[in-house]
């Protein structure tokens, strides 16, 4: 057990020697040096002498953890497992089942199949409820038990899942998994082409230069580049599709830190495809990091007009550090700048509020573009024309990230038939459905005035207003929680327009999703239009 201890106190010791090493604050060495020293003898002392067994890599883990948690949510320790995800993730390609997965205690939930892939080809769907894998329940495993799913090519694995209720078993034949950075590209117009980039892996660039010239091969004159809901990726390959579309030797992202070696000028360094193109960019809250710094640089370069809502606003760069045992550091290394010099992180995680959450920037400096065009720094990339259905609020996110969305188009799918995806229609009475069913849900959404409200008057301060106070209190709590199915009203467009994808999903896969998208969305029909008007087009750059 000694042994044991011993080695997993050199990971923590190792992770930040390798920071002191690479650190130009070495008046800290002794500090960090008296820490090192106070943790190991206590970590040792405990483990020798607690009453009961205990399981030195657990609390390491737990150790580690919550030290990274009073930083950024992107700084984290990734164990041997975790490394091999972050690997396929860039890569691109994987052996495995083909399917987006969501892991709970006791289940791991198929939240997307891939088309013509394992899962699909087994007939499991979005919203299956994966129990048993092989002979191993979920339920028994404490921690990653989607790897599981993963294994060699050319074999098979056992599932058992429930599907509405009912518990069904079929088996998988694992294949390799190539996951496409531009999973679909097509002609809208005679003369205007669009692409979607989905991720930022090591095929981003490749794949997206592909695309654009089998576009303009089929006669694209005008280009619409579809970054919504592309949470980011590698920086090289930001640069490189930011590339496509402008010169050999253009500046695009700064990189600044406290470690000198991580201050740079990332420059573009290939000859581009088209510099002359008219071109549309598309980004909404879910576009992240590269698609921050392609967006944004692009808009700087006044090359391109944004179109859509105020994107993520991600302006930190991570790196991954090797550790011992085949774990990683991925640390914040800096913060990046686009070719105006502004950074767009928006949310300061090192000044939280009262309650420990991150400030979300609200005072914004202004930028030139290379034209003279006012834009900010502090809040994501703000597009050049917004559109009001692809914005963001706390209701919907909160919506998406329980899964009302989720289990709602779930139950839709196995309850109306959807034959042709461009005659699929979401009417007002869906709309109503899909409220009815948020009521009966067990969704509880908690507003800022309900917080804020809830604490002033569970205070000690509380007892000095009487019953009659505390009855209105208590009165005005349940008329605003009748209220928030008003809400659902308030941002219907917003709300209807992730249902739509989500459902659409379930029938026809992401190919039939984009299909529907080039007749009905209204950011590609801006754009589409705005392309055709390049009157207007250039008055927006200049």
């Amino acid at each position: 057990m000694k042994e044991i201890i011993k080695k997993r106190v050199l990971i923590p010791i190792i992770a930040i020697t390798l920071l002191i090493a690479g650190s130009s604050f070495k008046g800290d060495f002794f500090e960090i040096a008296k820490q090192i020293e106070i943790f190991t003898t206590l970590f040792k002392e405990l483990n020798m002498n607690y009453v009961d067994e205990t399981n030195p890599a657990e609390l390491m883990d737990t150790a580690i953890k919550n030290m990274l948690e009073d930083l950024d949510p992107y700084t984290k320790f990734l164990n041997e497992q975790d490394v091999e995800s972050f690997k396929i993730n860039n890569a691109g390609e994987y052996s495995g089942i083909g399917a987006v997965v969501r892991s709970y205690k006791d289940k791991v939930v198929i939240v997307e199949p891939y088309k013509g892939y394992p899962a699909d080809k087994a007939g499991l769907k979005a919203g299956d409820e994966i129990i048993k894998i092989g002979d191993i329940a979920i339920a028994d495993i404490q921690d990653d038990a989607d790897e599981l799913l993963k294994g060699a090519n050319n074999t098979s694995v056992g599932i058992t899942y429930v599907r509405q209720g009912e518990t069904k078993s079929t088996t998988v034949n694992r294949e390799s998994i190539e996951v496409d950075a531009v999973p679909y590209y097509k002609m809208i117009k005679e003369n205007t082409g669009y692409i979607v980039l989905s991720k930022f892996n090591k095929k981003a660039s490749e794949q997206t230069k592909e695309a654009l010239l089998s576009l303009k091969n089929d006669g694209a004159k005008k280009i619409i580049l579809d970054l919504r809901d592309n949470p980011g990726g590698l920086l090289t390959e930001a640069i490189n599709v930011t590339n496509l579309f402008i010169p050999k030797g253009e500046l695009v992202v700064t990189t600044k830190s406290k470690v000198k070696k991580f201050n740079r000028e990332y420059k573009t360094t290939n000859q581009p495809v088209d510099t002359e193109i008219p071109l549309v960019v598309l980004v909404n809250g879910r576009s992240a990091s590269a698609s921050e710094i392609v967006s944004g640089s692009l808009q700087d370069l006044d090359r391109a007009v944004i179109v859509g809502a105020r994107s993520f606003g991600k302006g930190l760069v991570q790196r991954p550090l090797k550790l011992t045992y085949g774990t990683q550091l991925k640390v914040t290394i800096s913060r990046y700048y686009t070719a105006s010099g502004r950074c767009i992180q928006s949310l300061d995680y090192w000044n939280r509020d009262e309650n420990g959450n991150a400030v979300k920037n609200t005072q914004f400096r202004d930028f030139k573009t290379k034209n003279g065009r006012k834009v900010q720094d502090g809040g994501g990339v703000l597009p050049d024309i917004e559109i009001a259905a692809a914005k963001t609020n706390t209701l919907t996110q909160a919506l998406l990230s329980d899964n009302v969305i989720f289990d709602y188009a779930t139950d839709f799918y196995y309850n109306n038939t959807v034959e042709n995806v461009l005659d699929f229609s979401y009417k007002d009475s869906d709309f109503a459905s899909f409220k009815n069913y948020v009521s009966k849900s067990s969704f509880n959404f908690e507003t800022k005035a309900e917080k804020a409200l809830k604490e002033a008057m569970s205070g000690e301060d509380s007892t000095i207003f009487g019953n009659e106070v505390t009855d209105q209190y208590k009165s005005l709590l349940l008329e605003m929680d009748k209220n928030k199915l008003m809400a659902l009203d308030k941002y219907k467009a917003e709300i209807q327009k992730n249902l739509e994808d989500e459902i659409l999903k379930r029938y026809f896969y992401r190919e039939g999703l984009y299909d529907y998208h080039l007749q009905n969305d209204e950011a590609i029909m801006t754009a589409t239009v705005l392309l055709n008007d390049n009157g207007k087009y250039m008055n927006i750059l200049k």
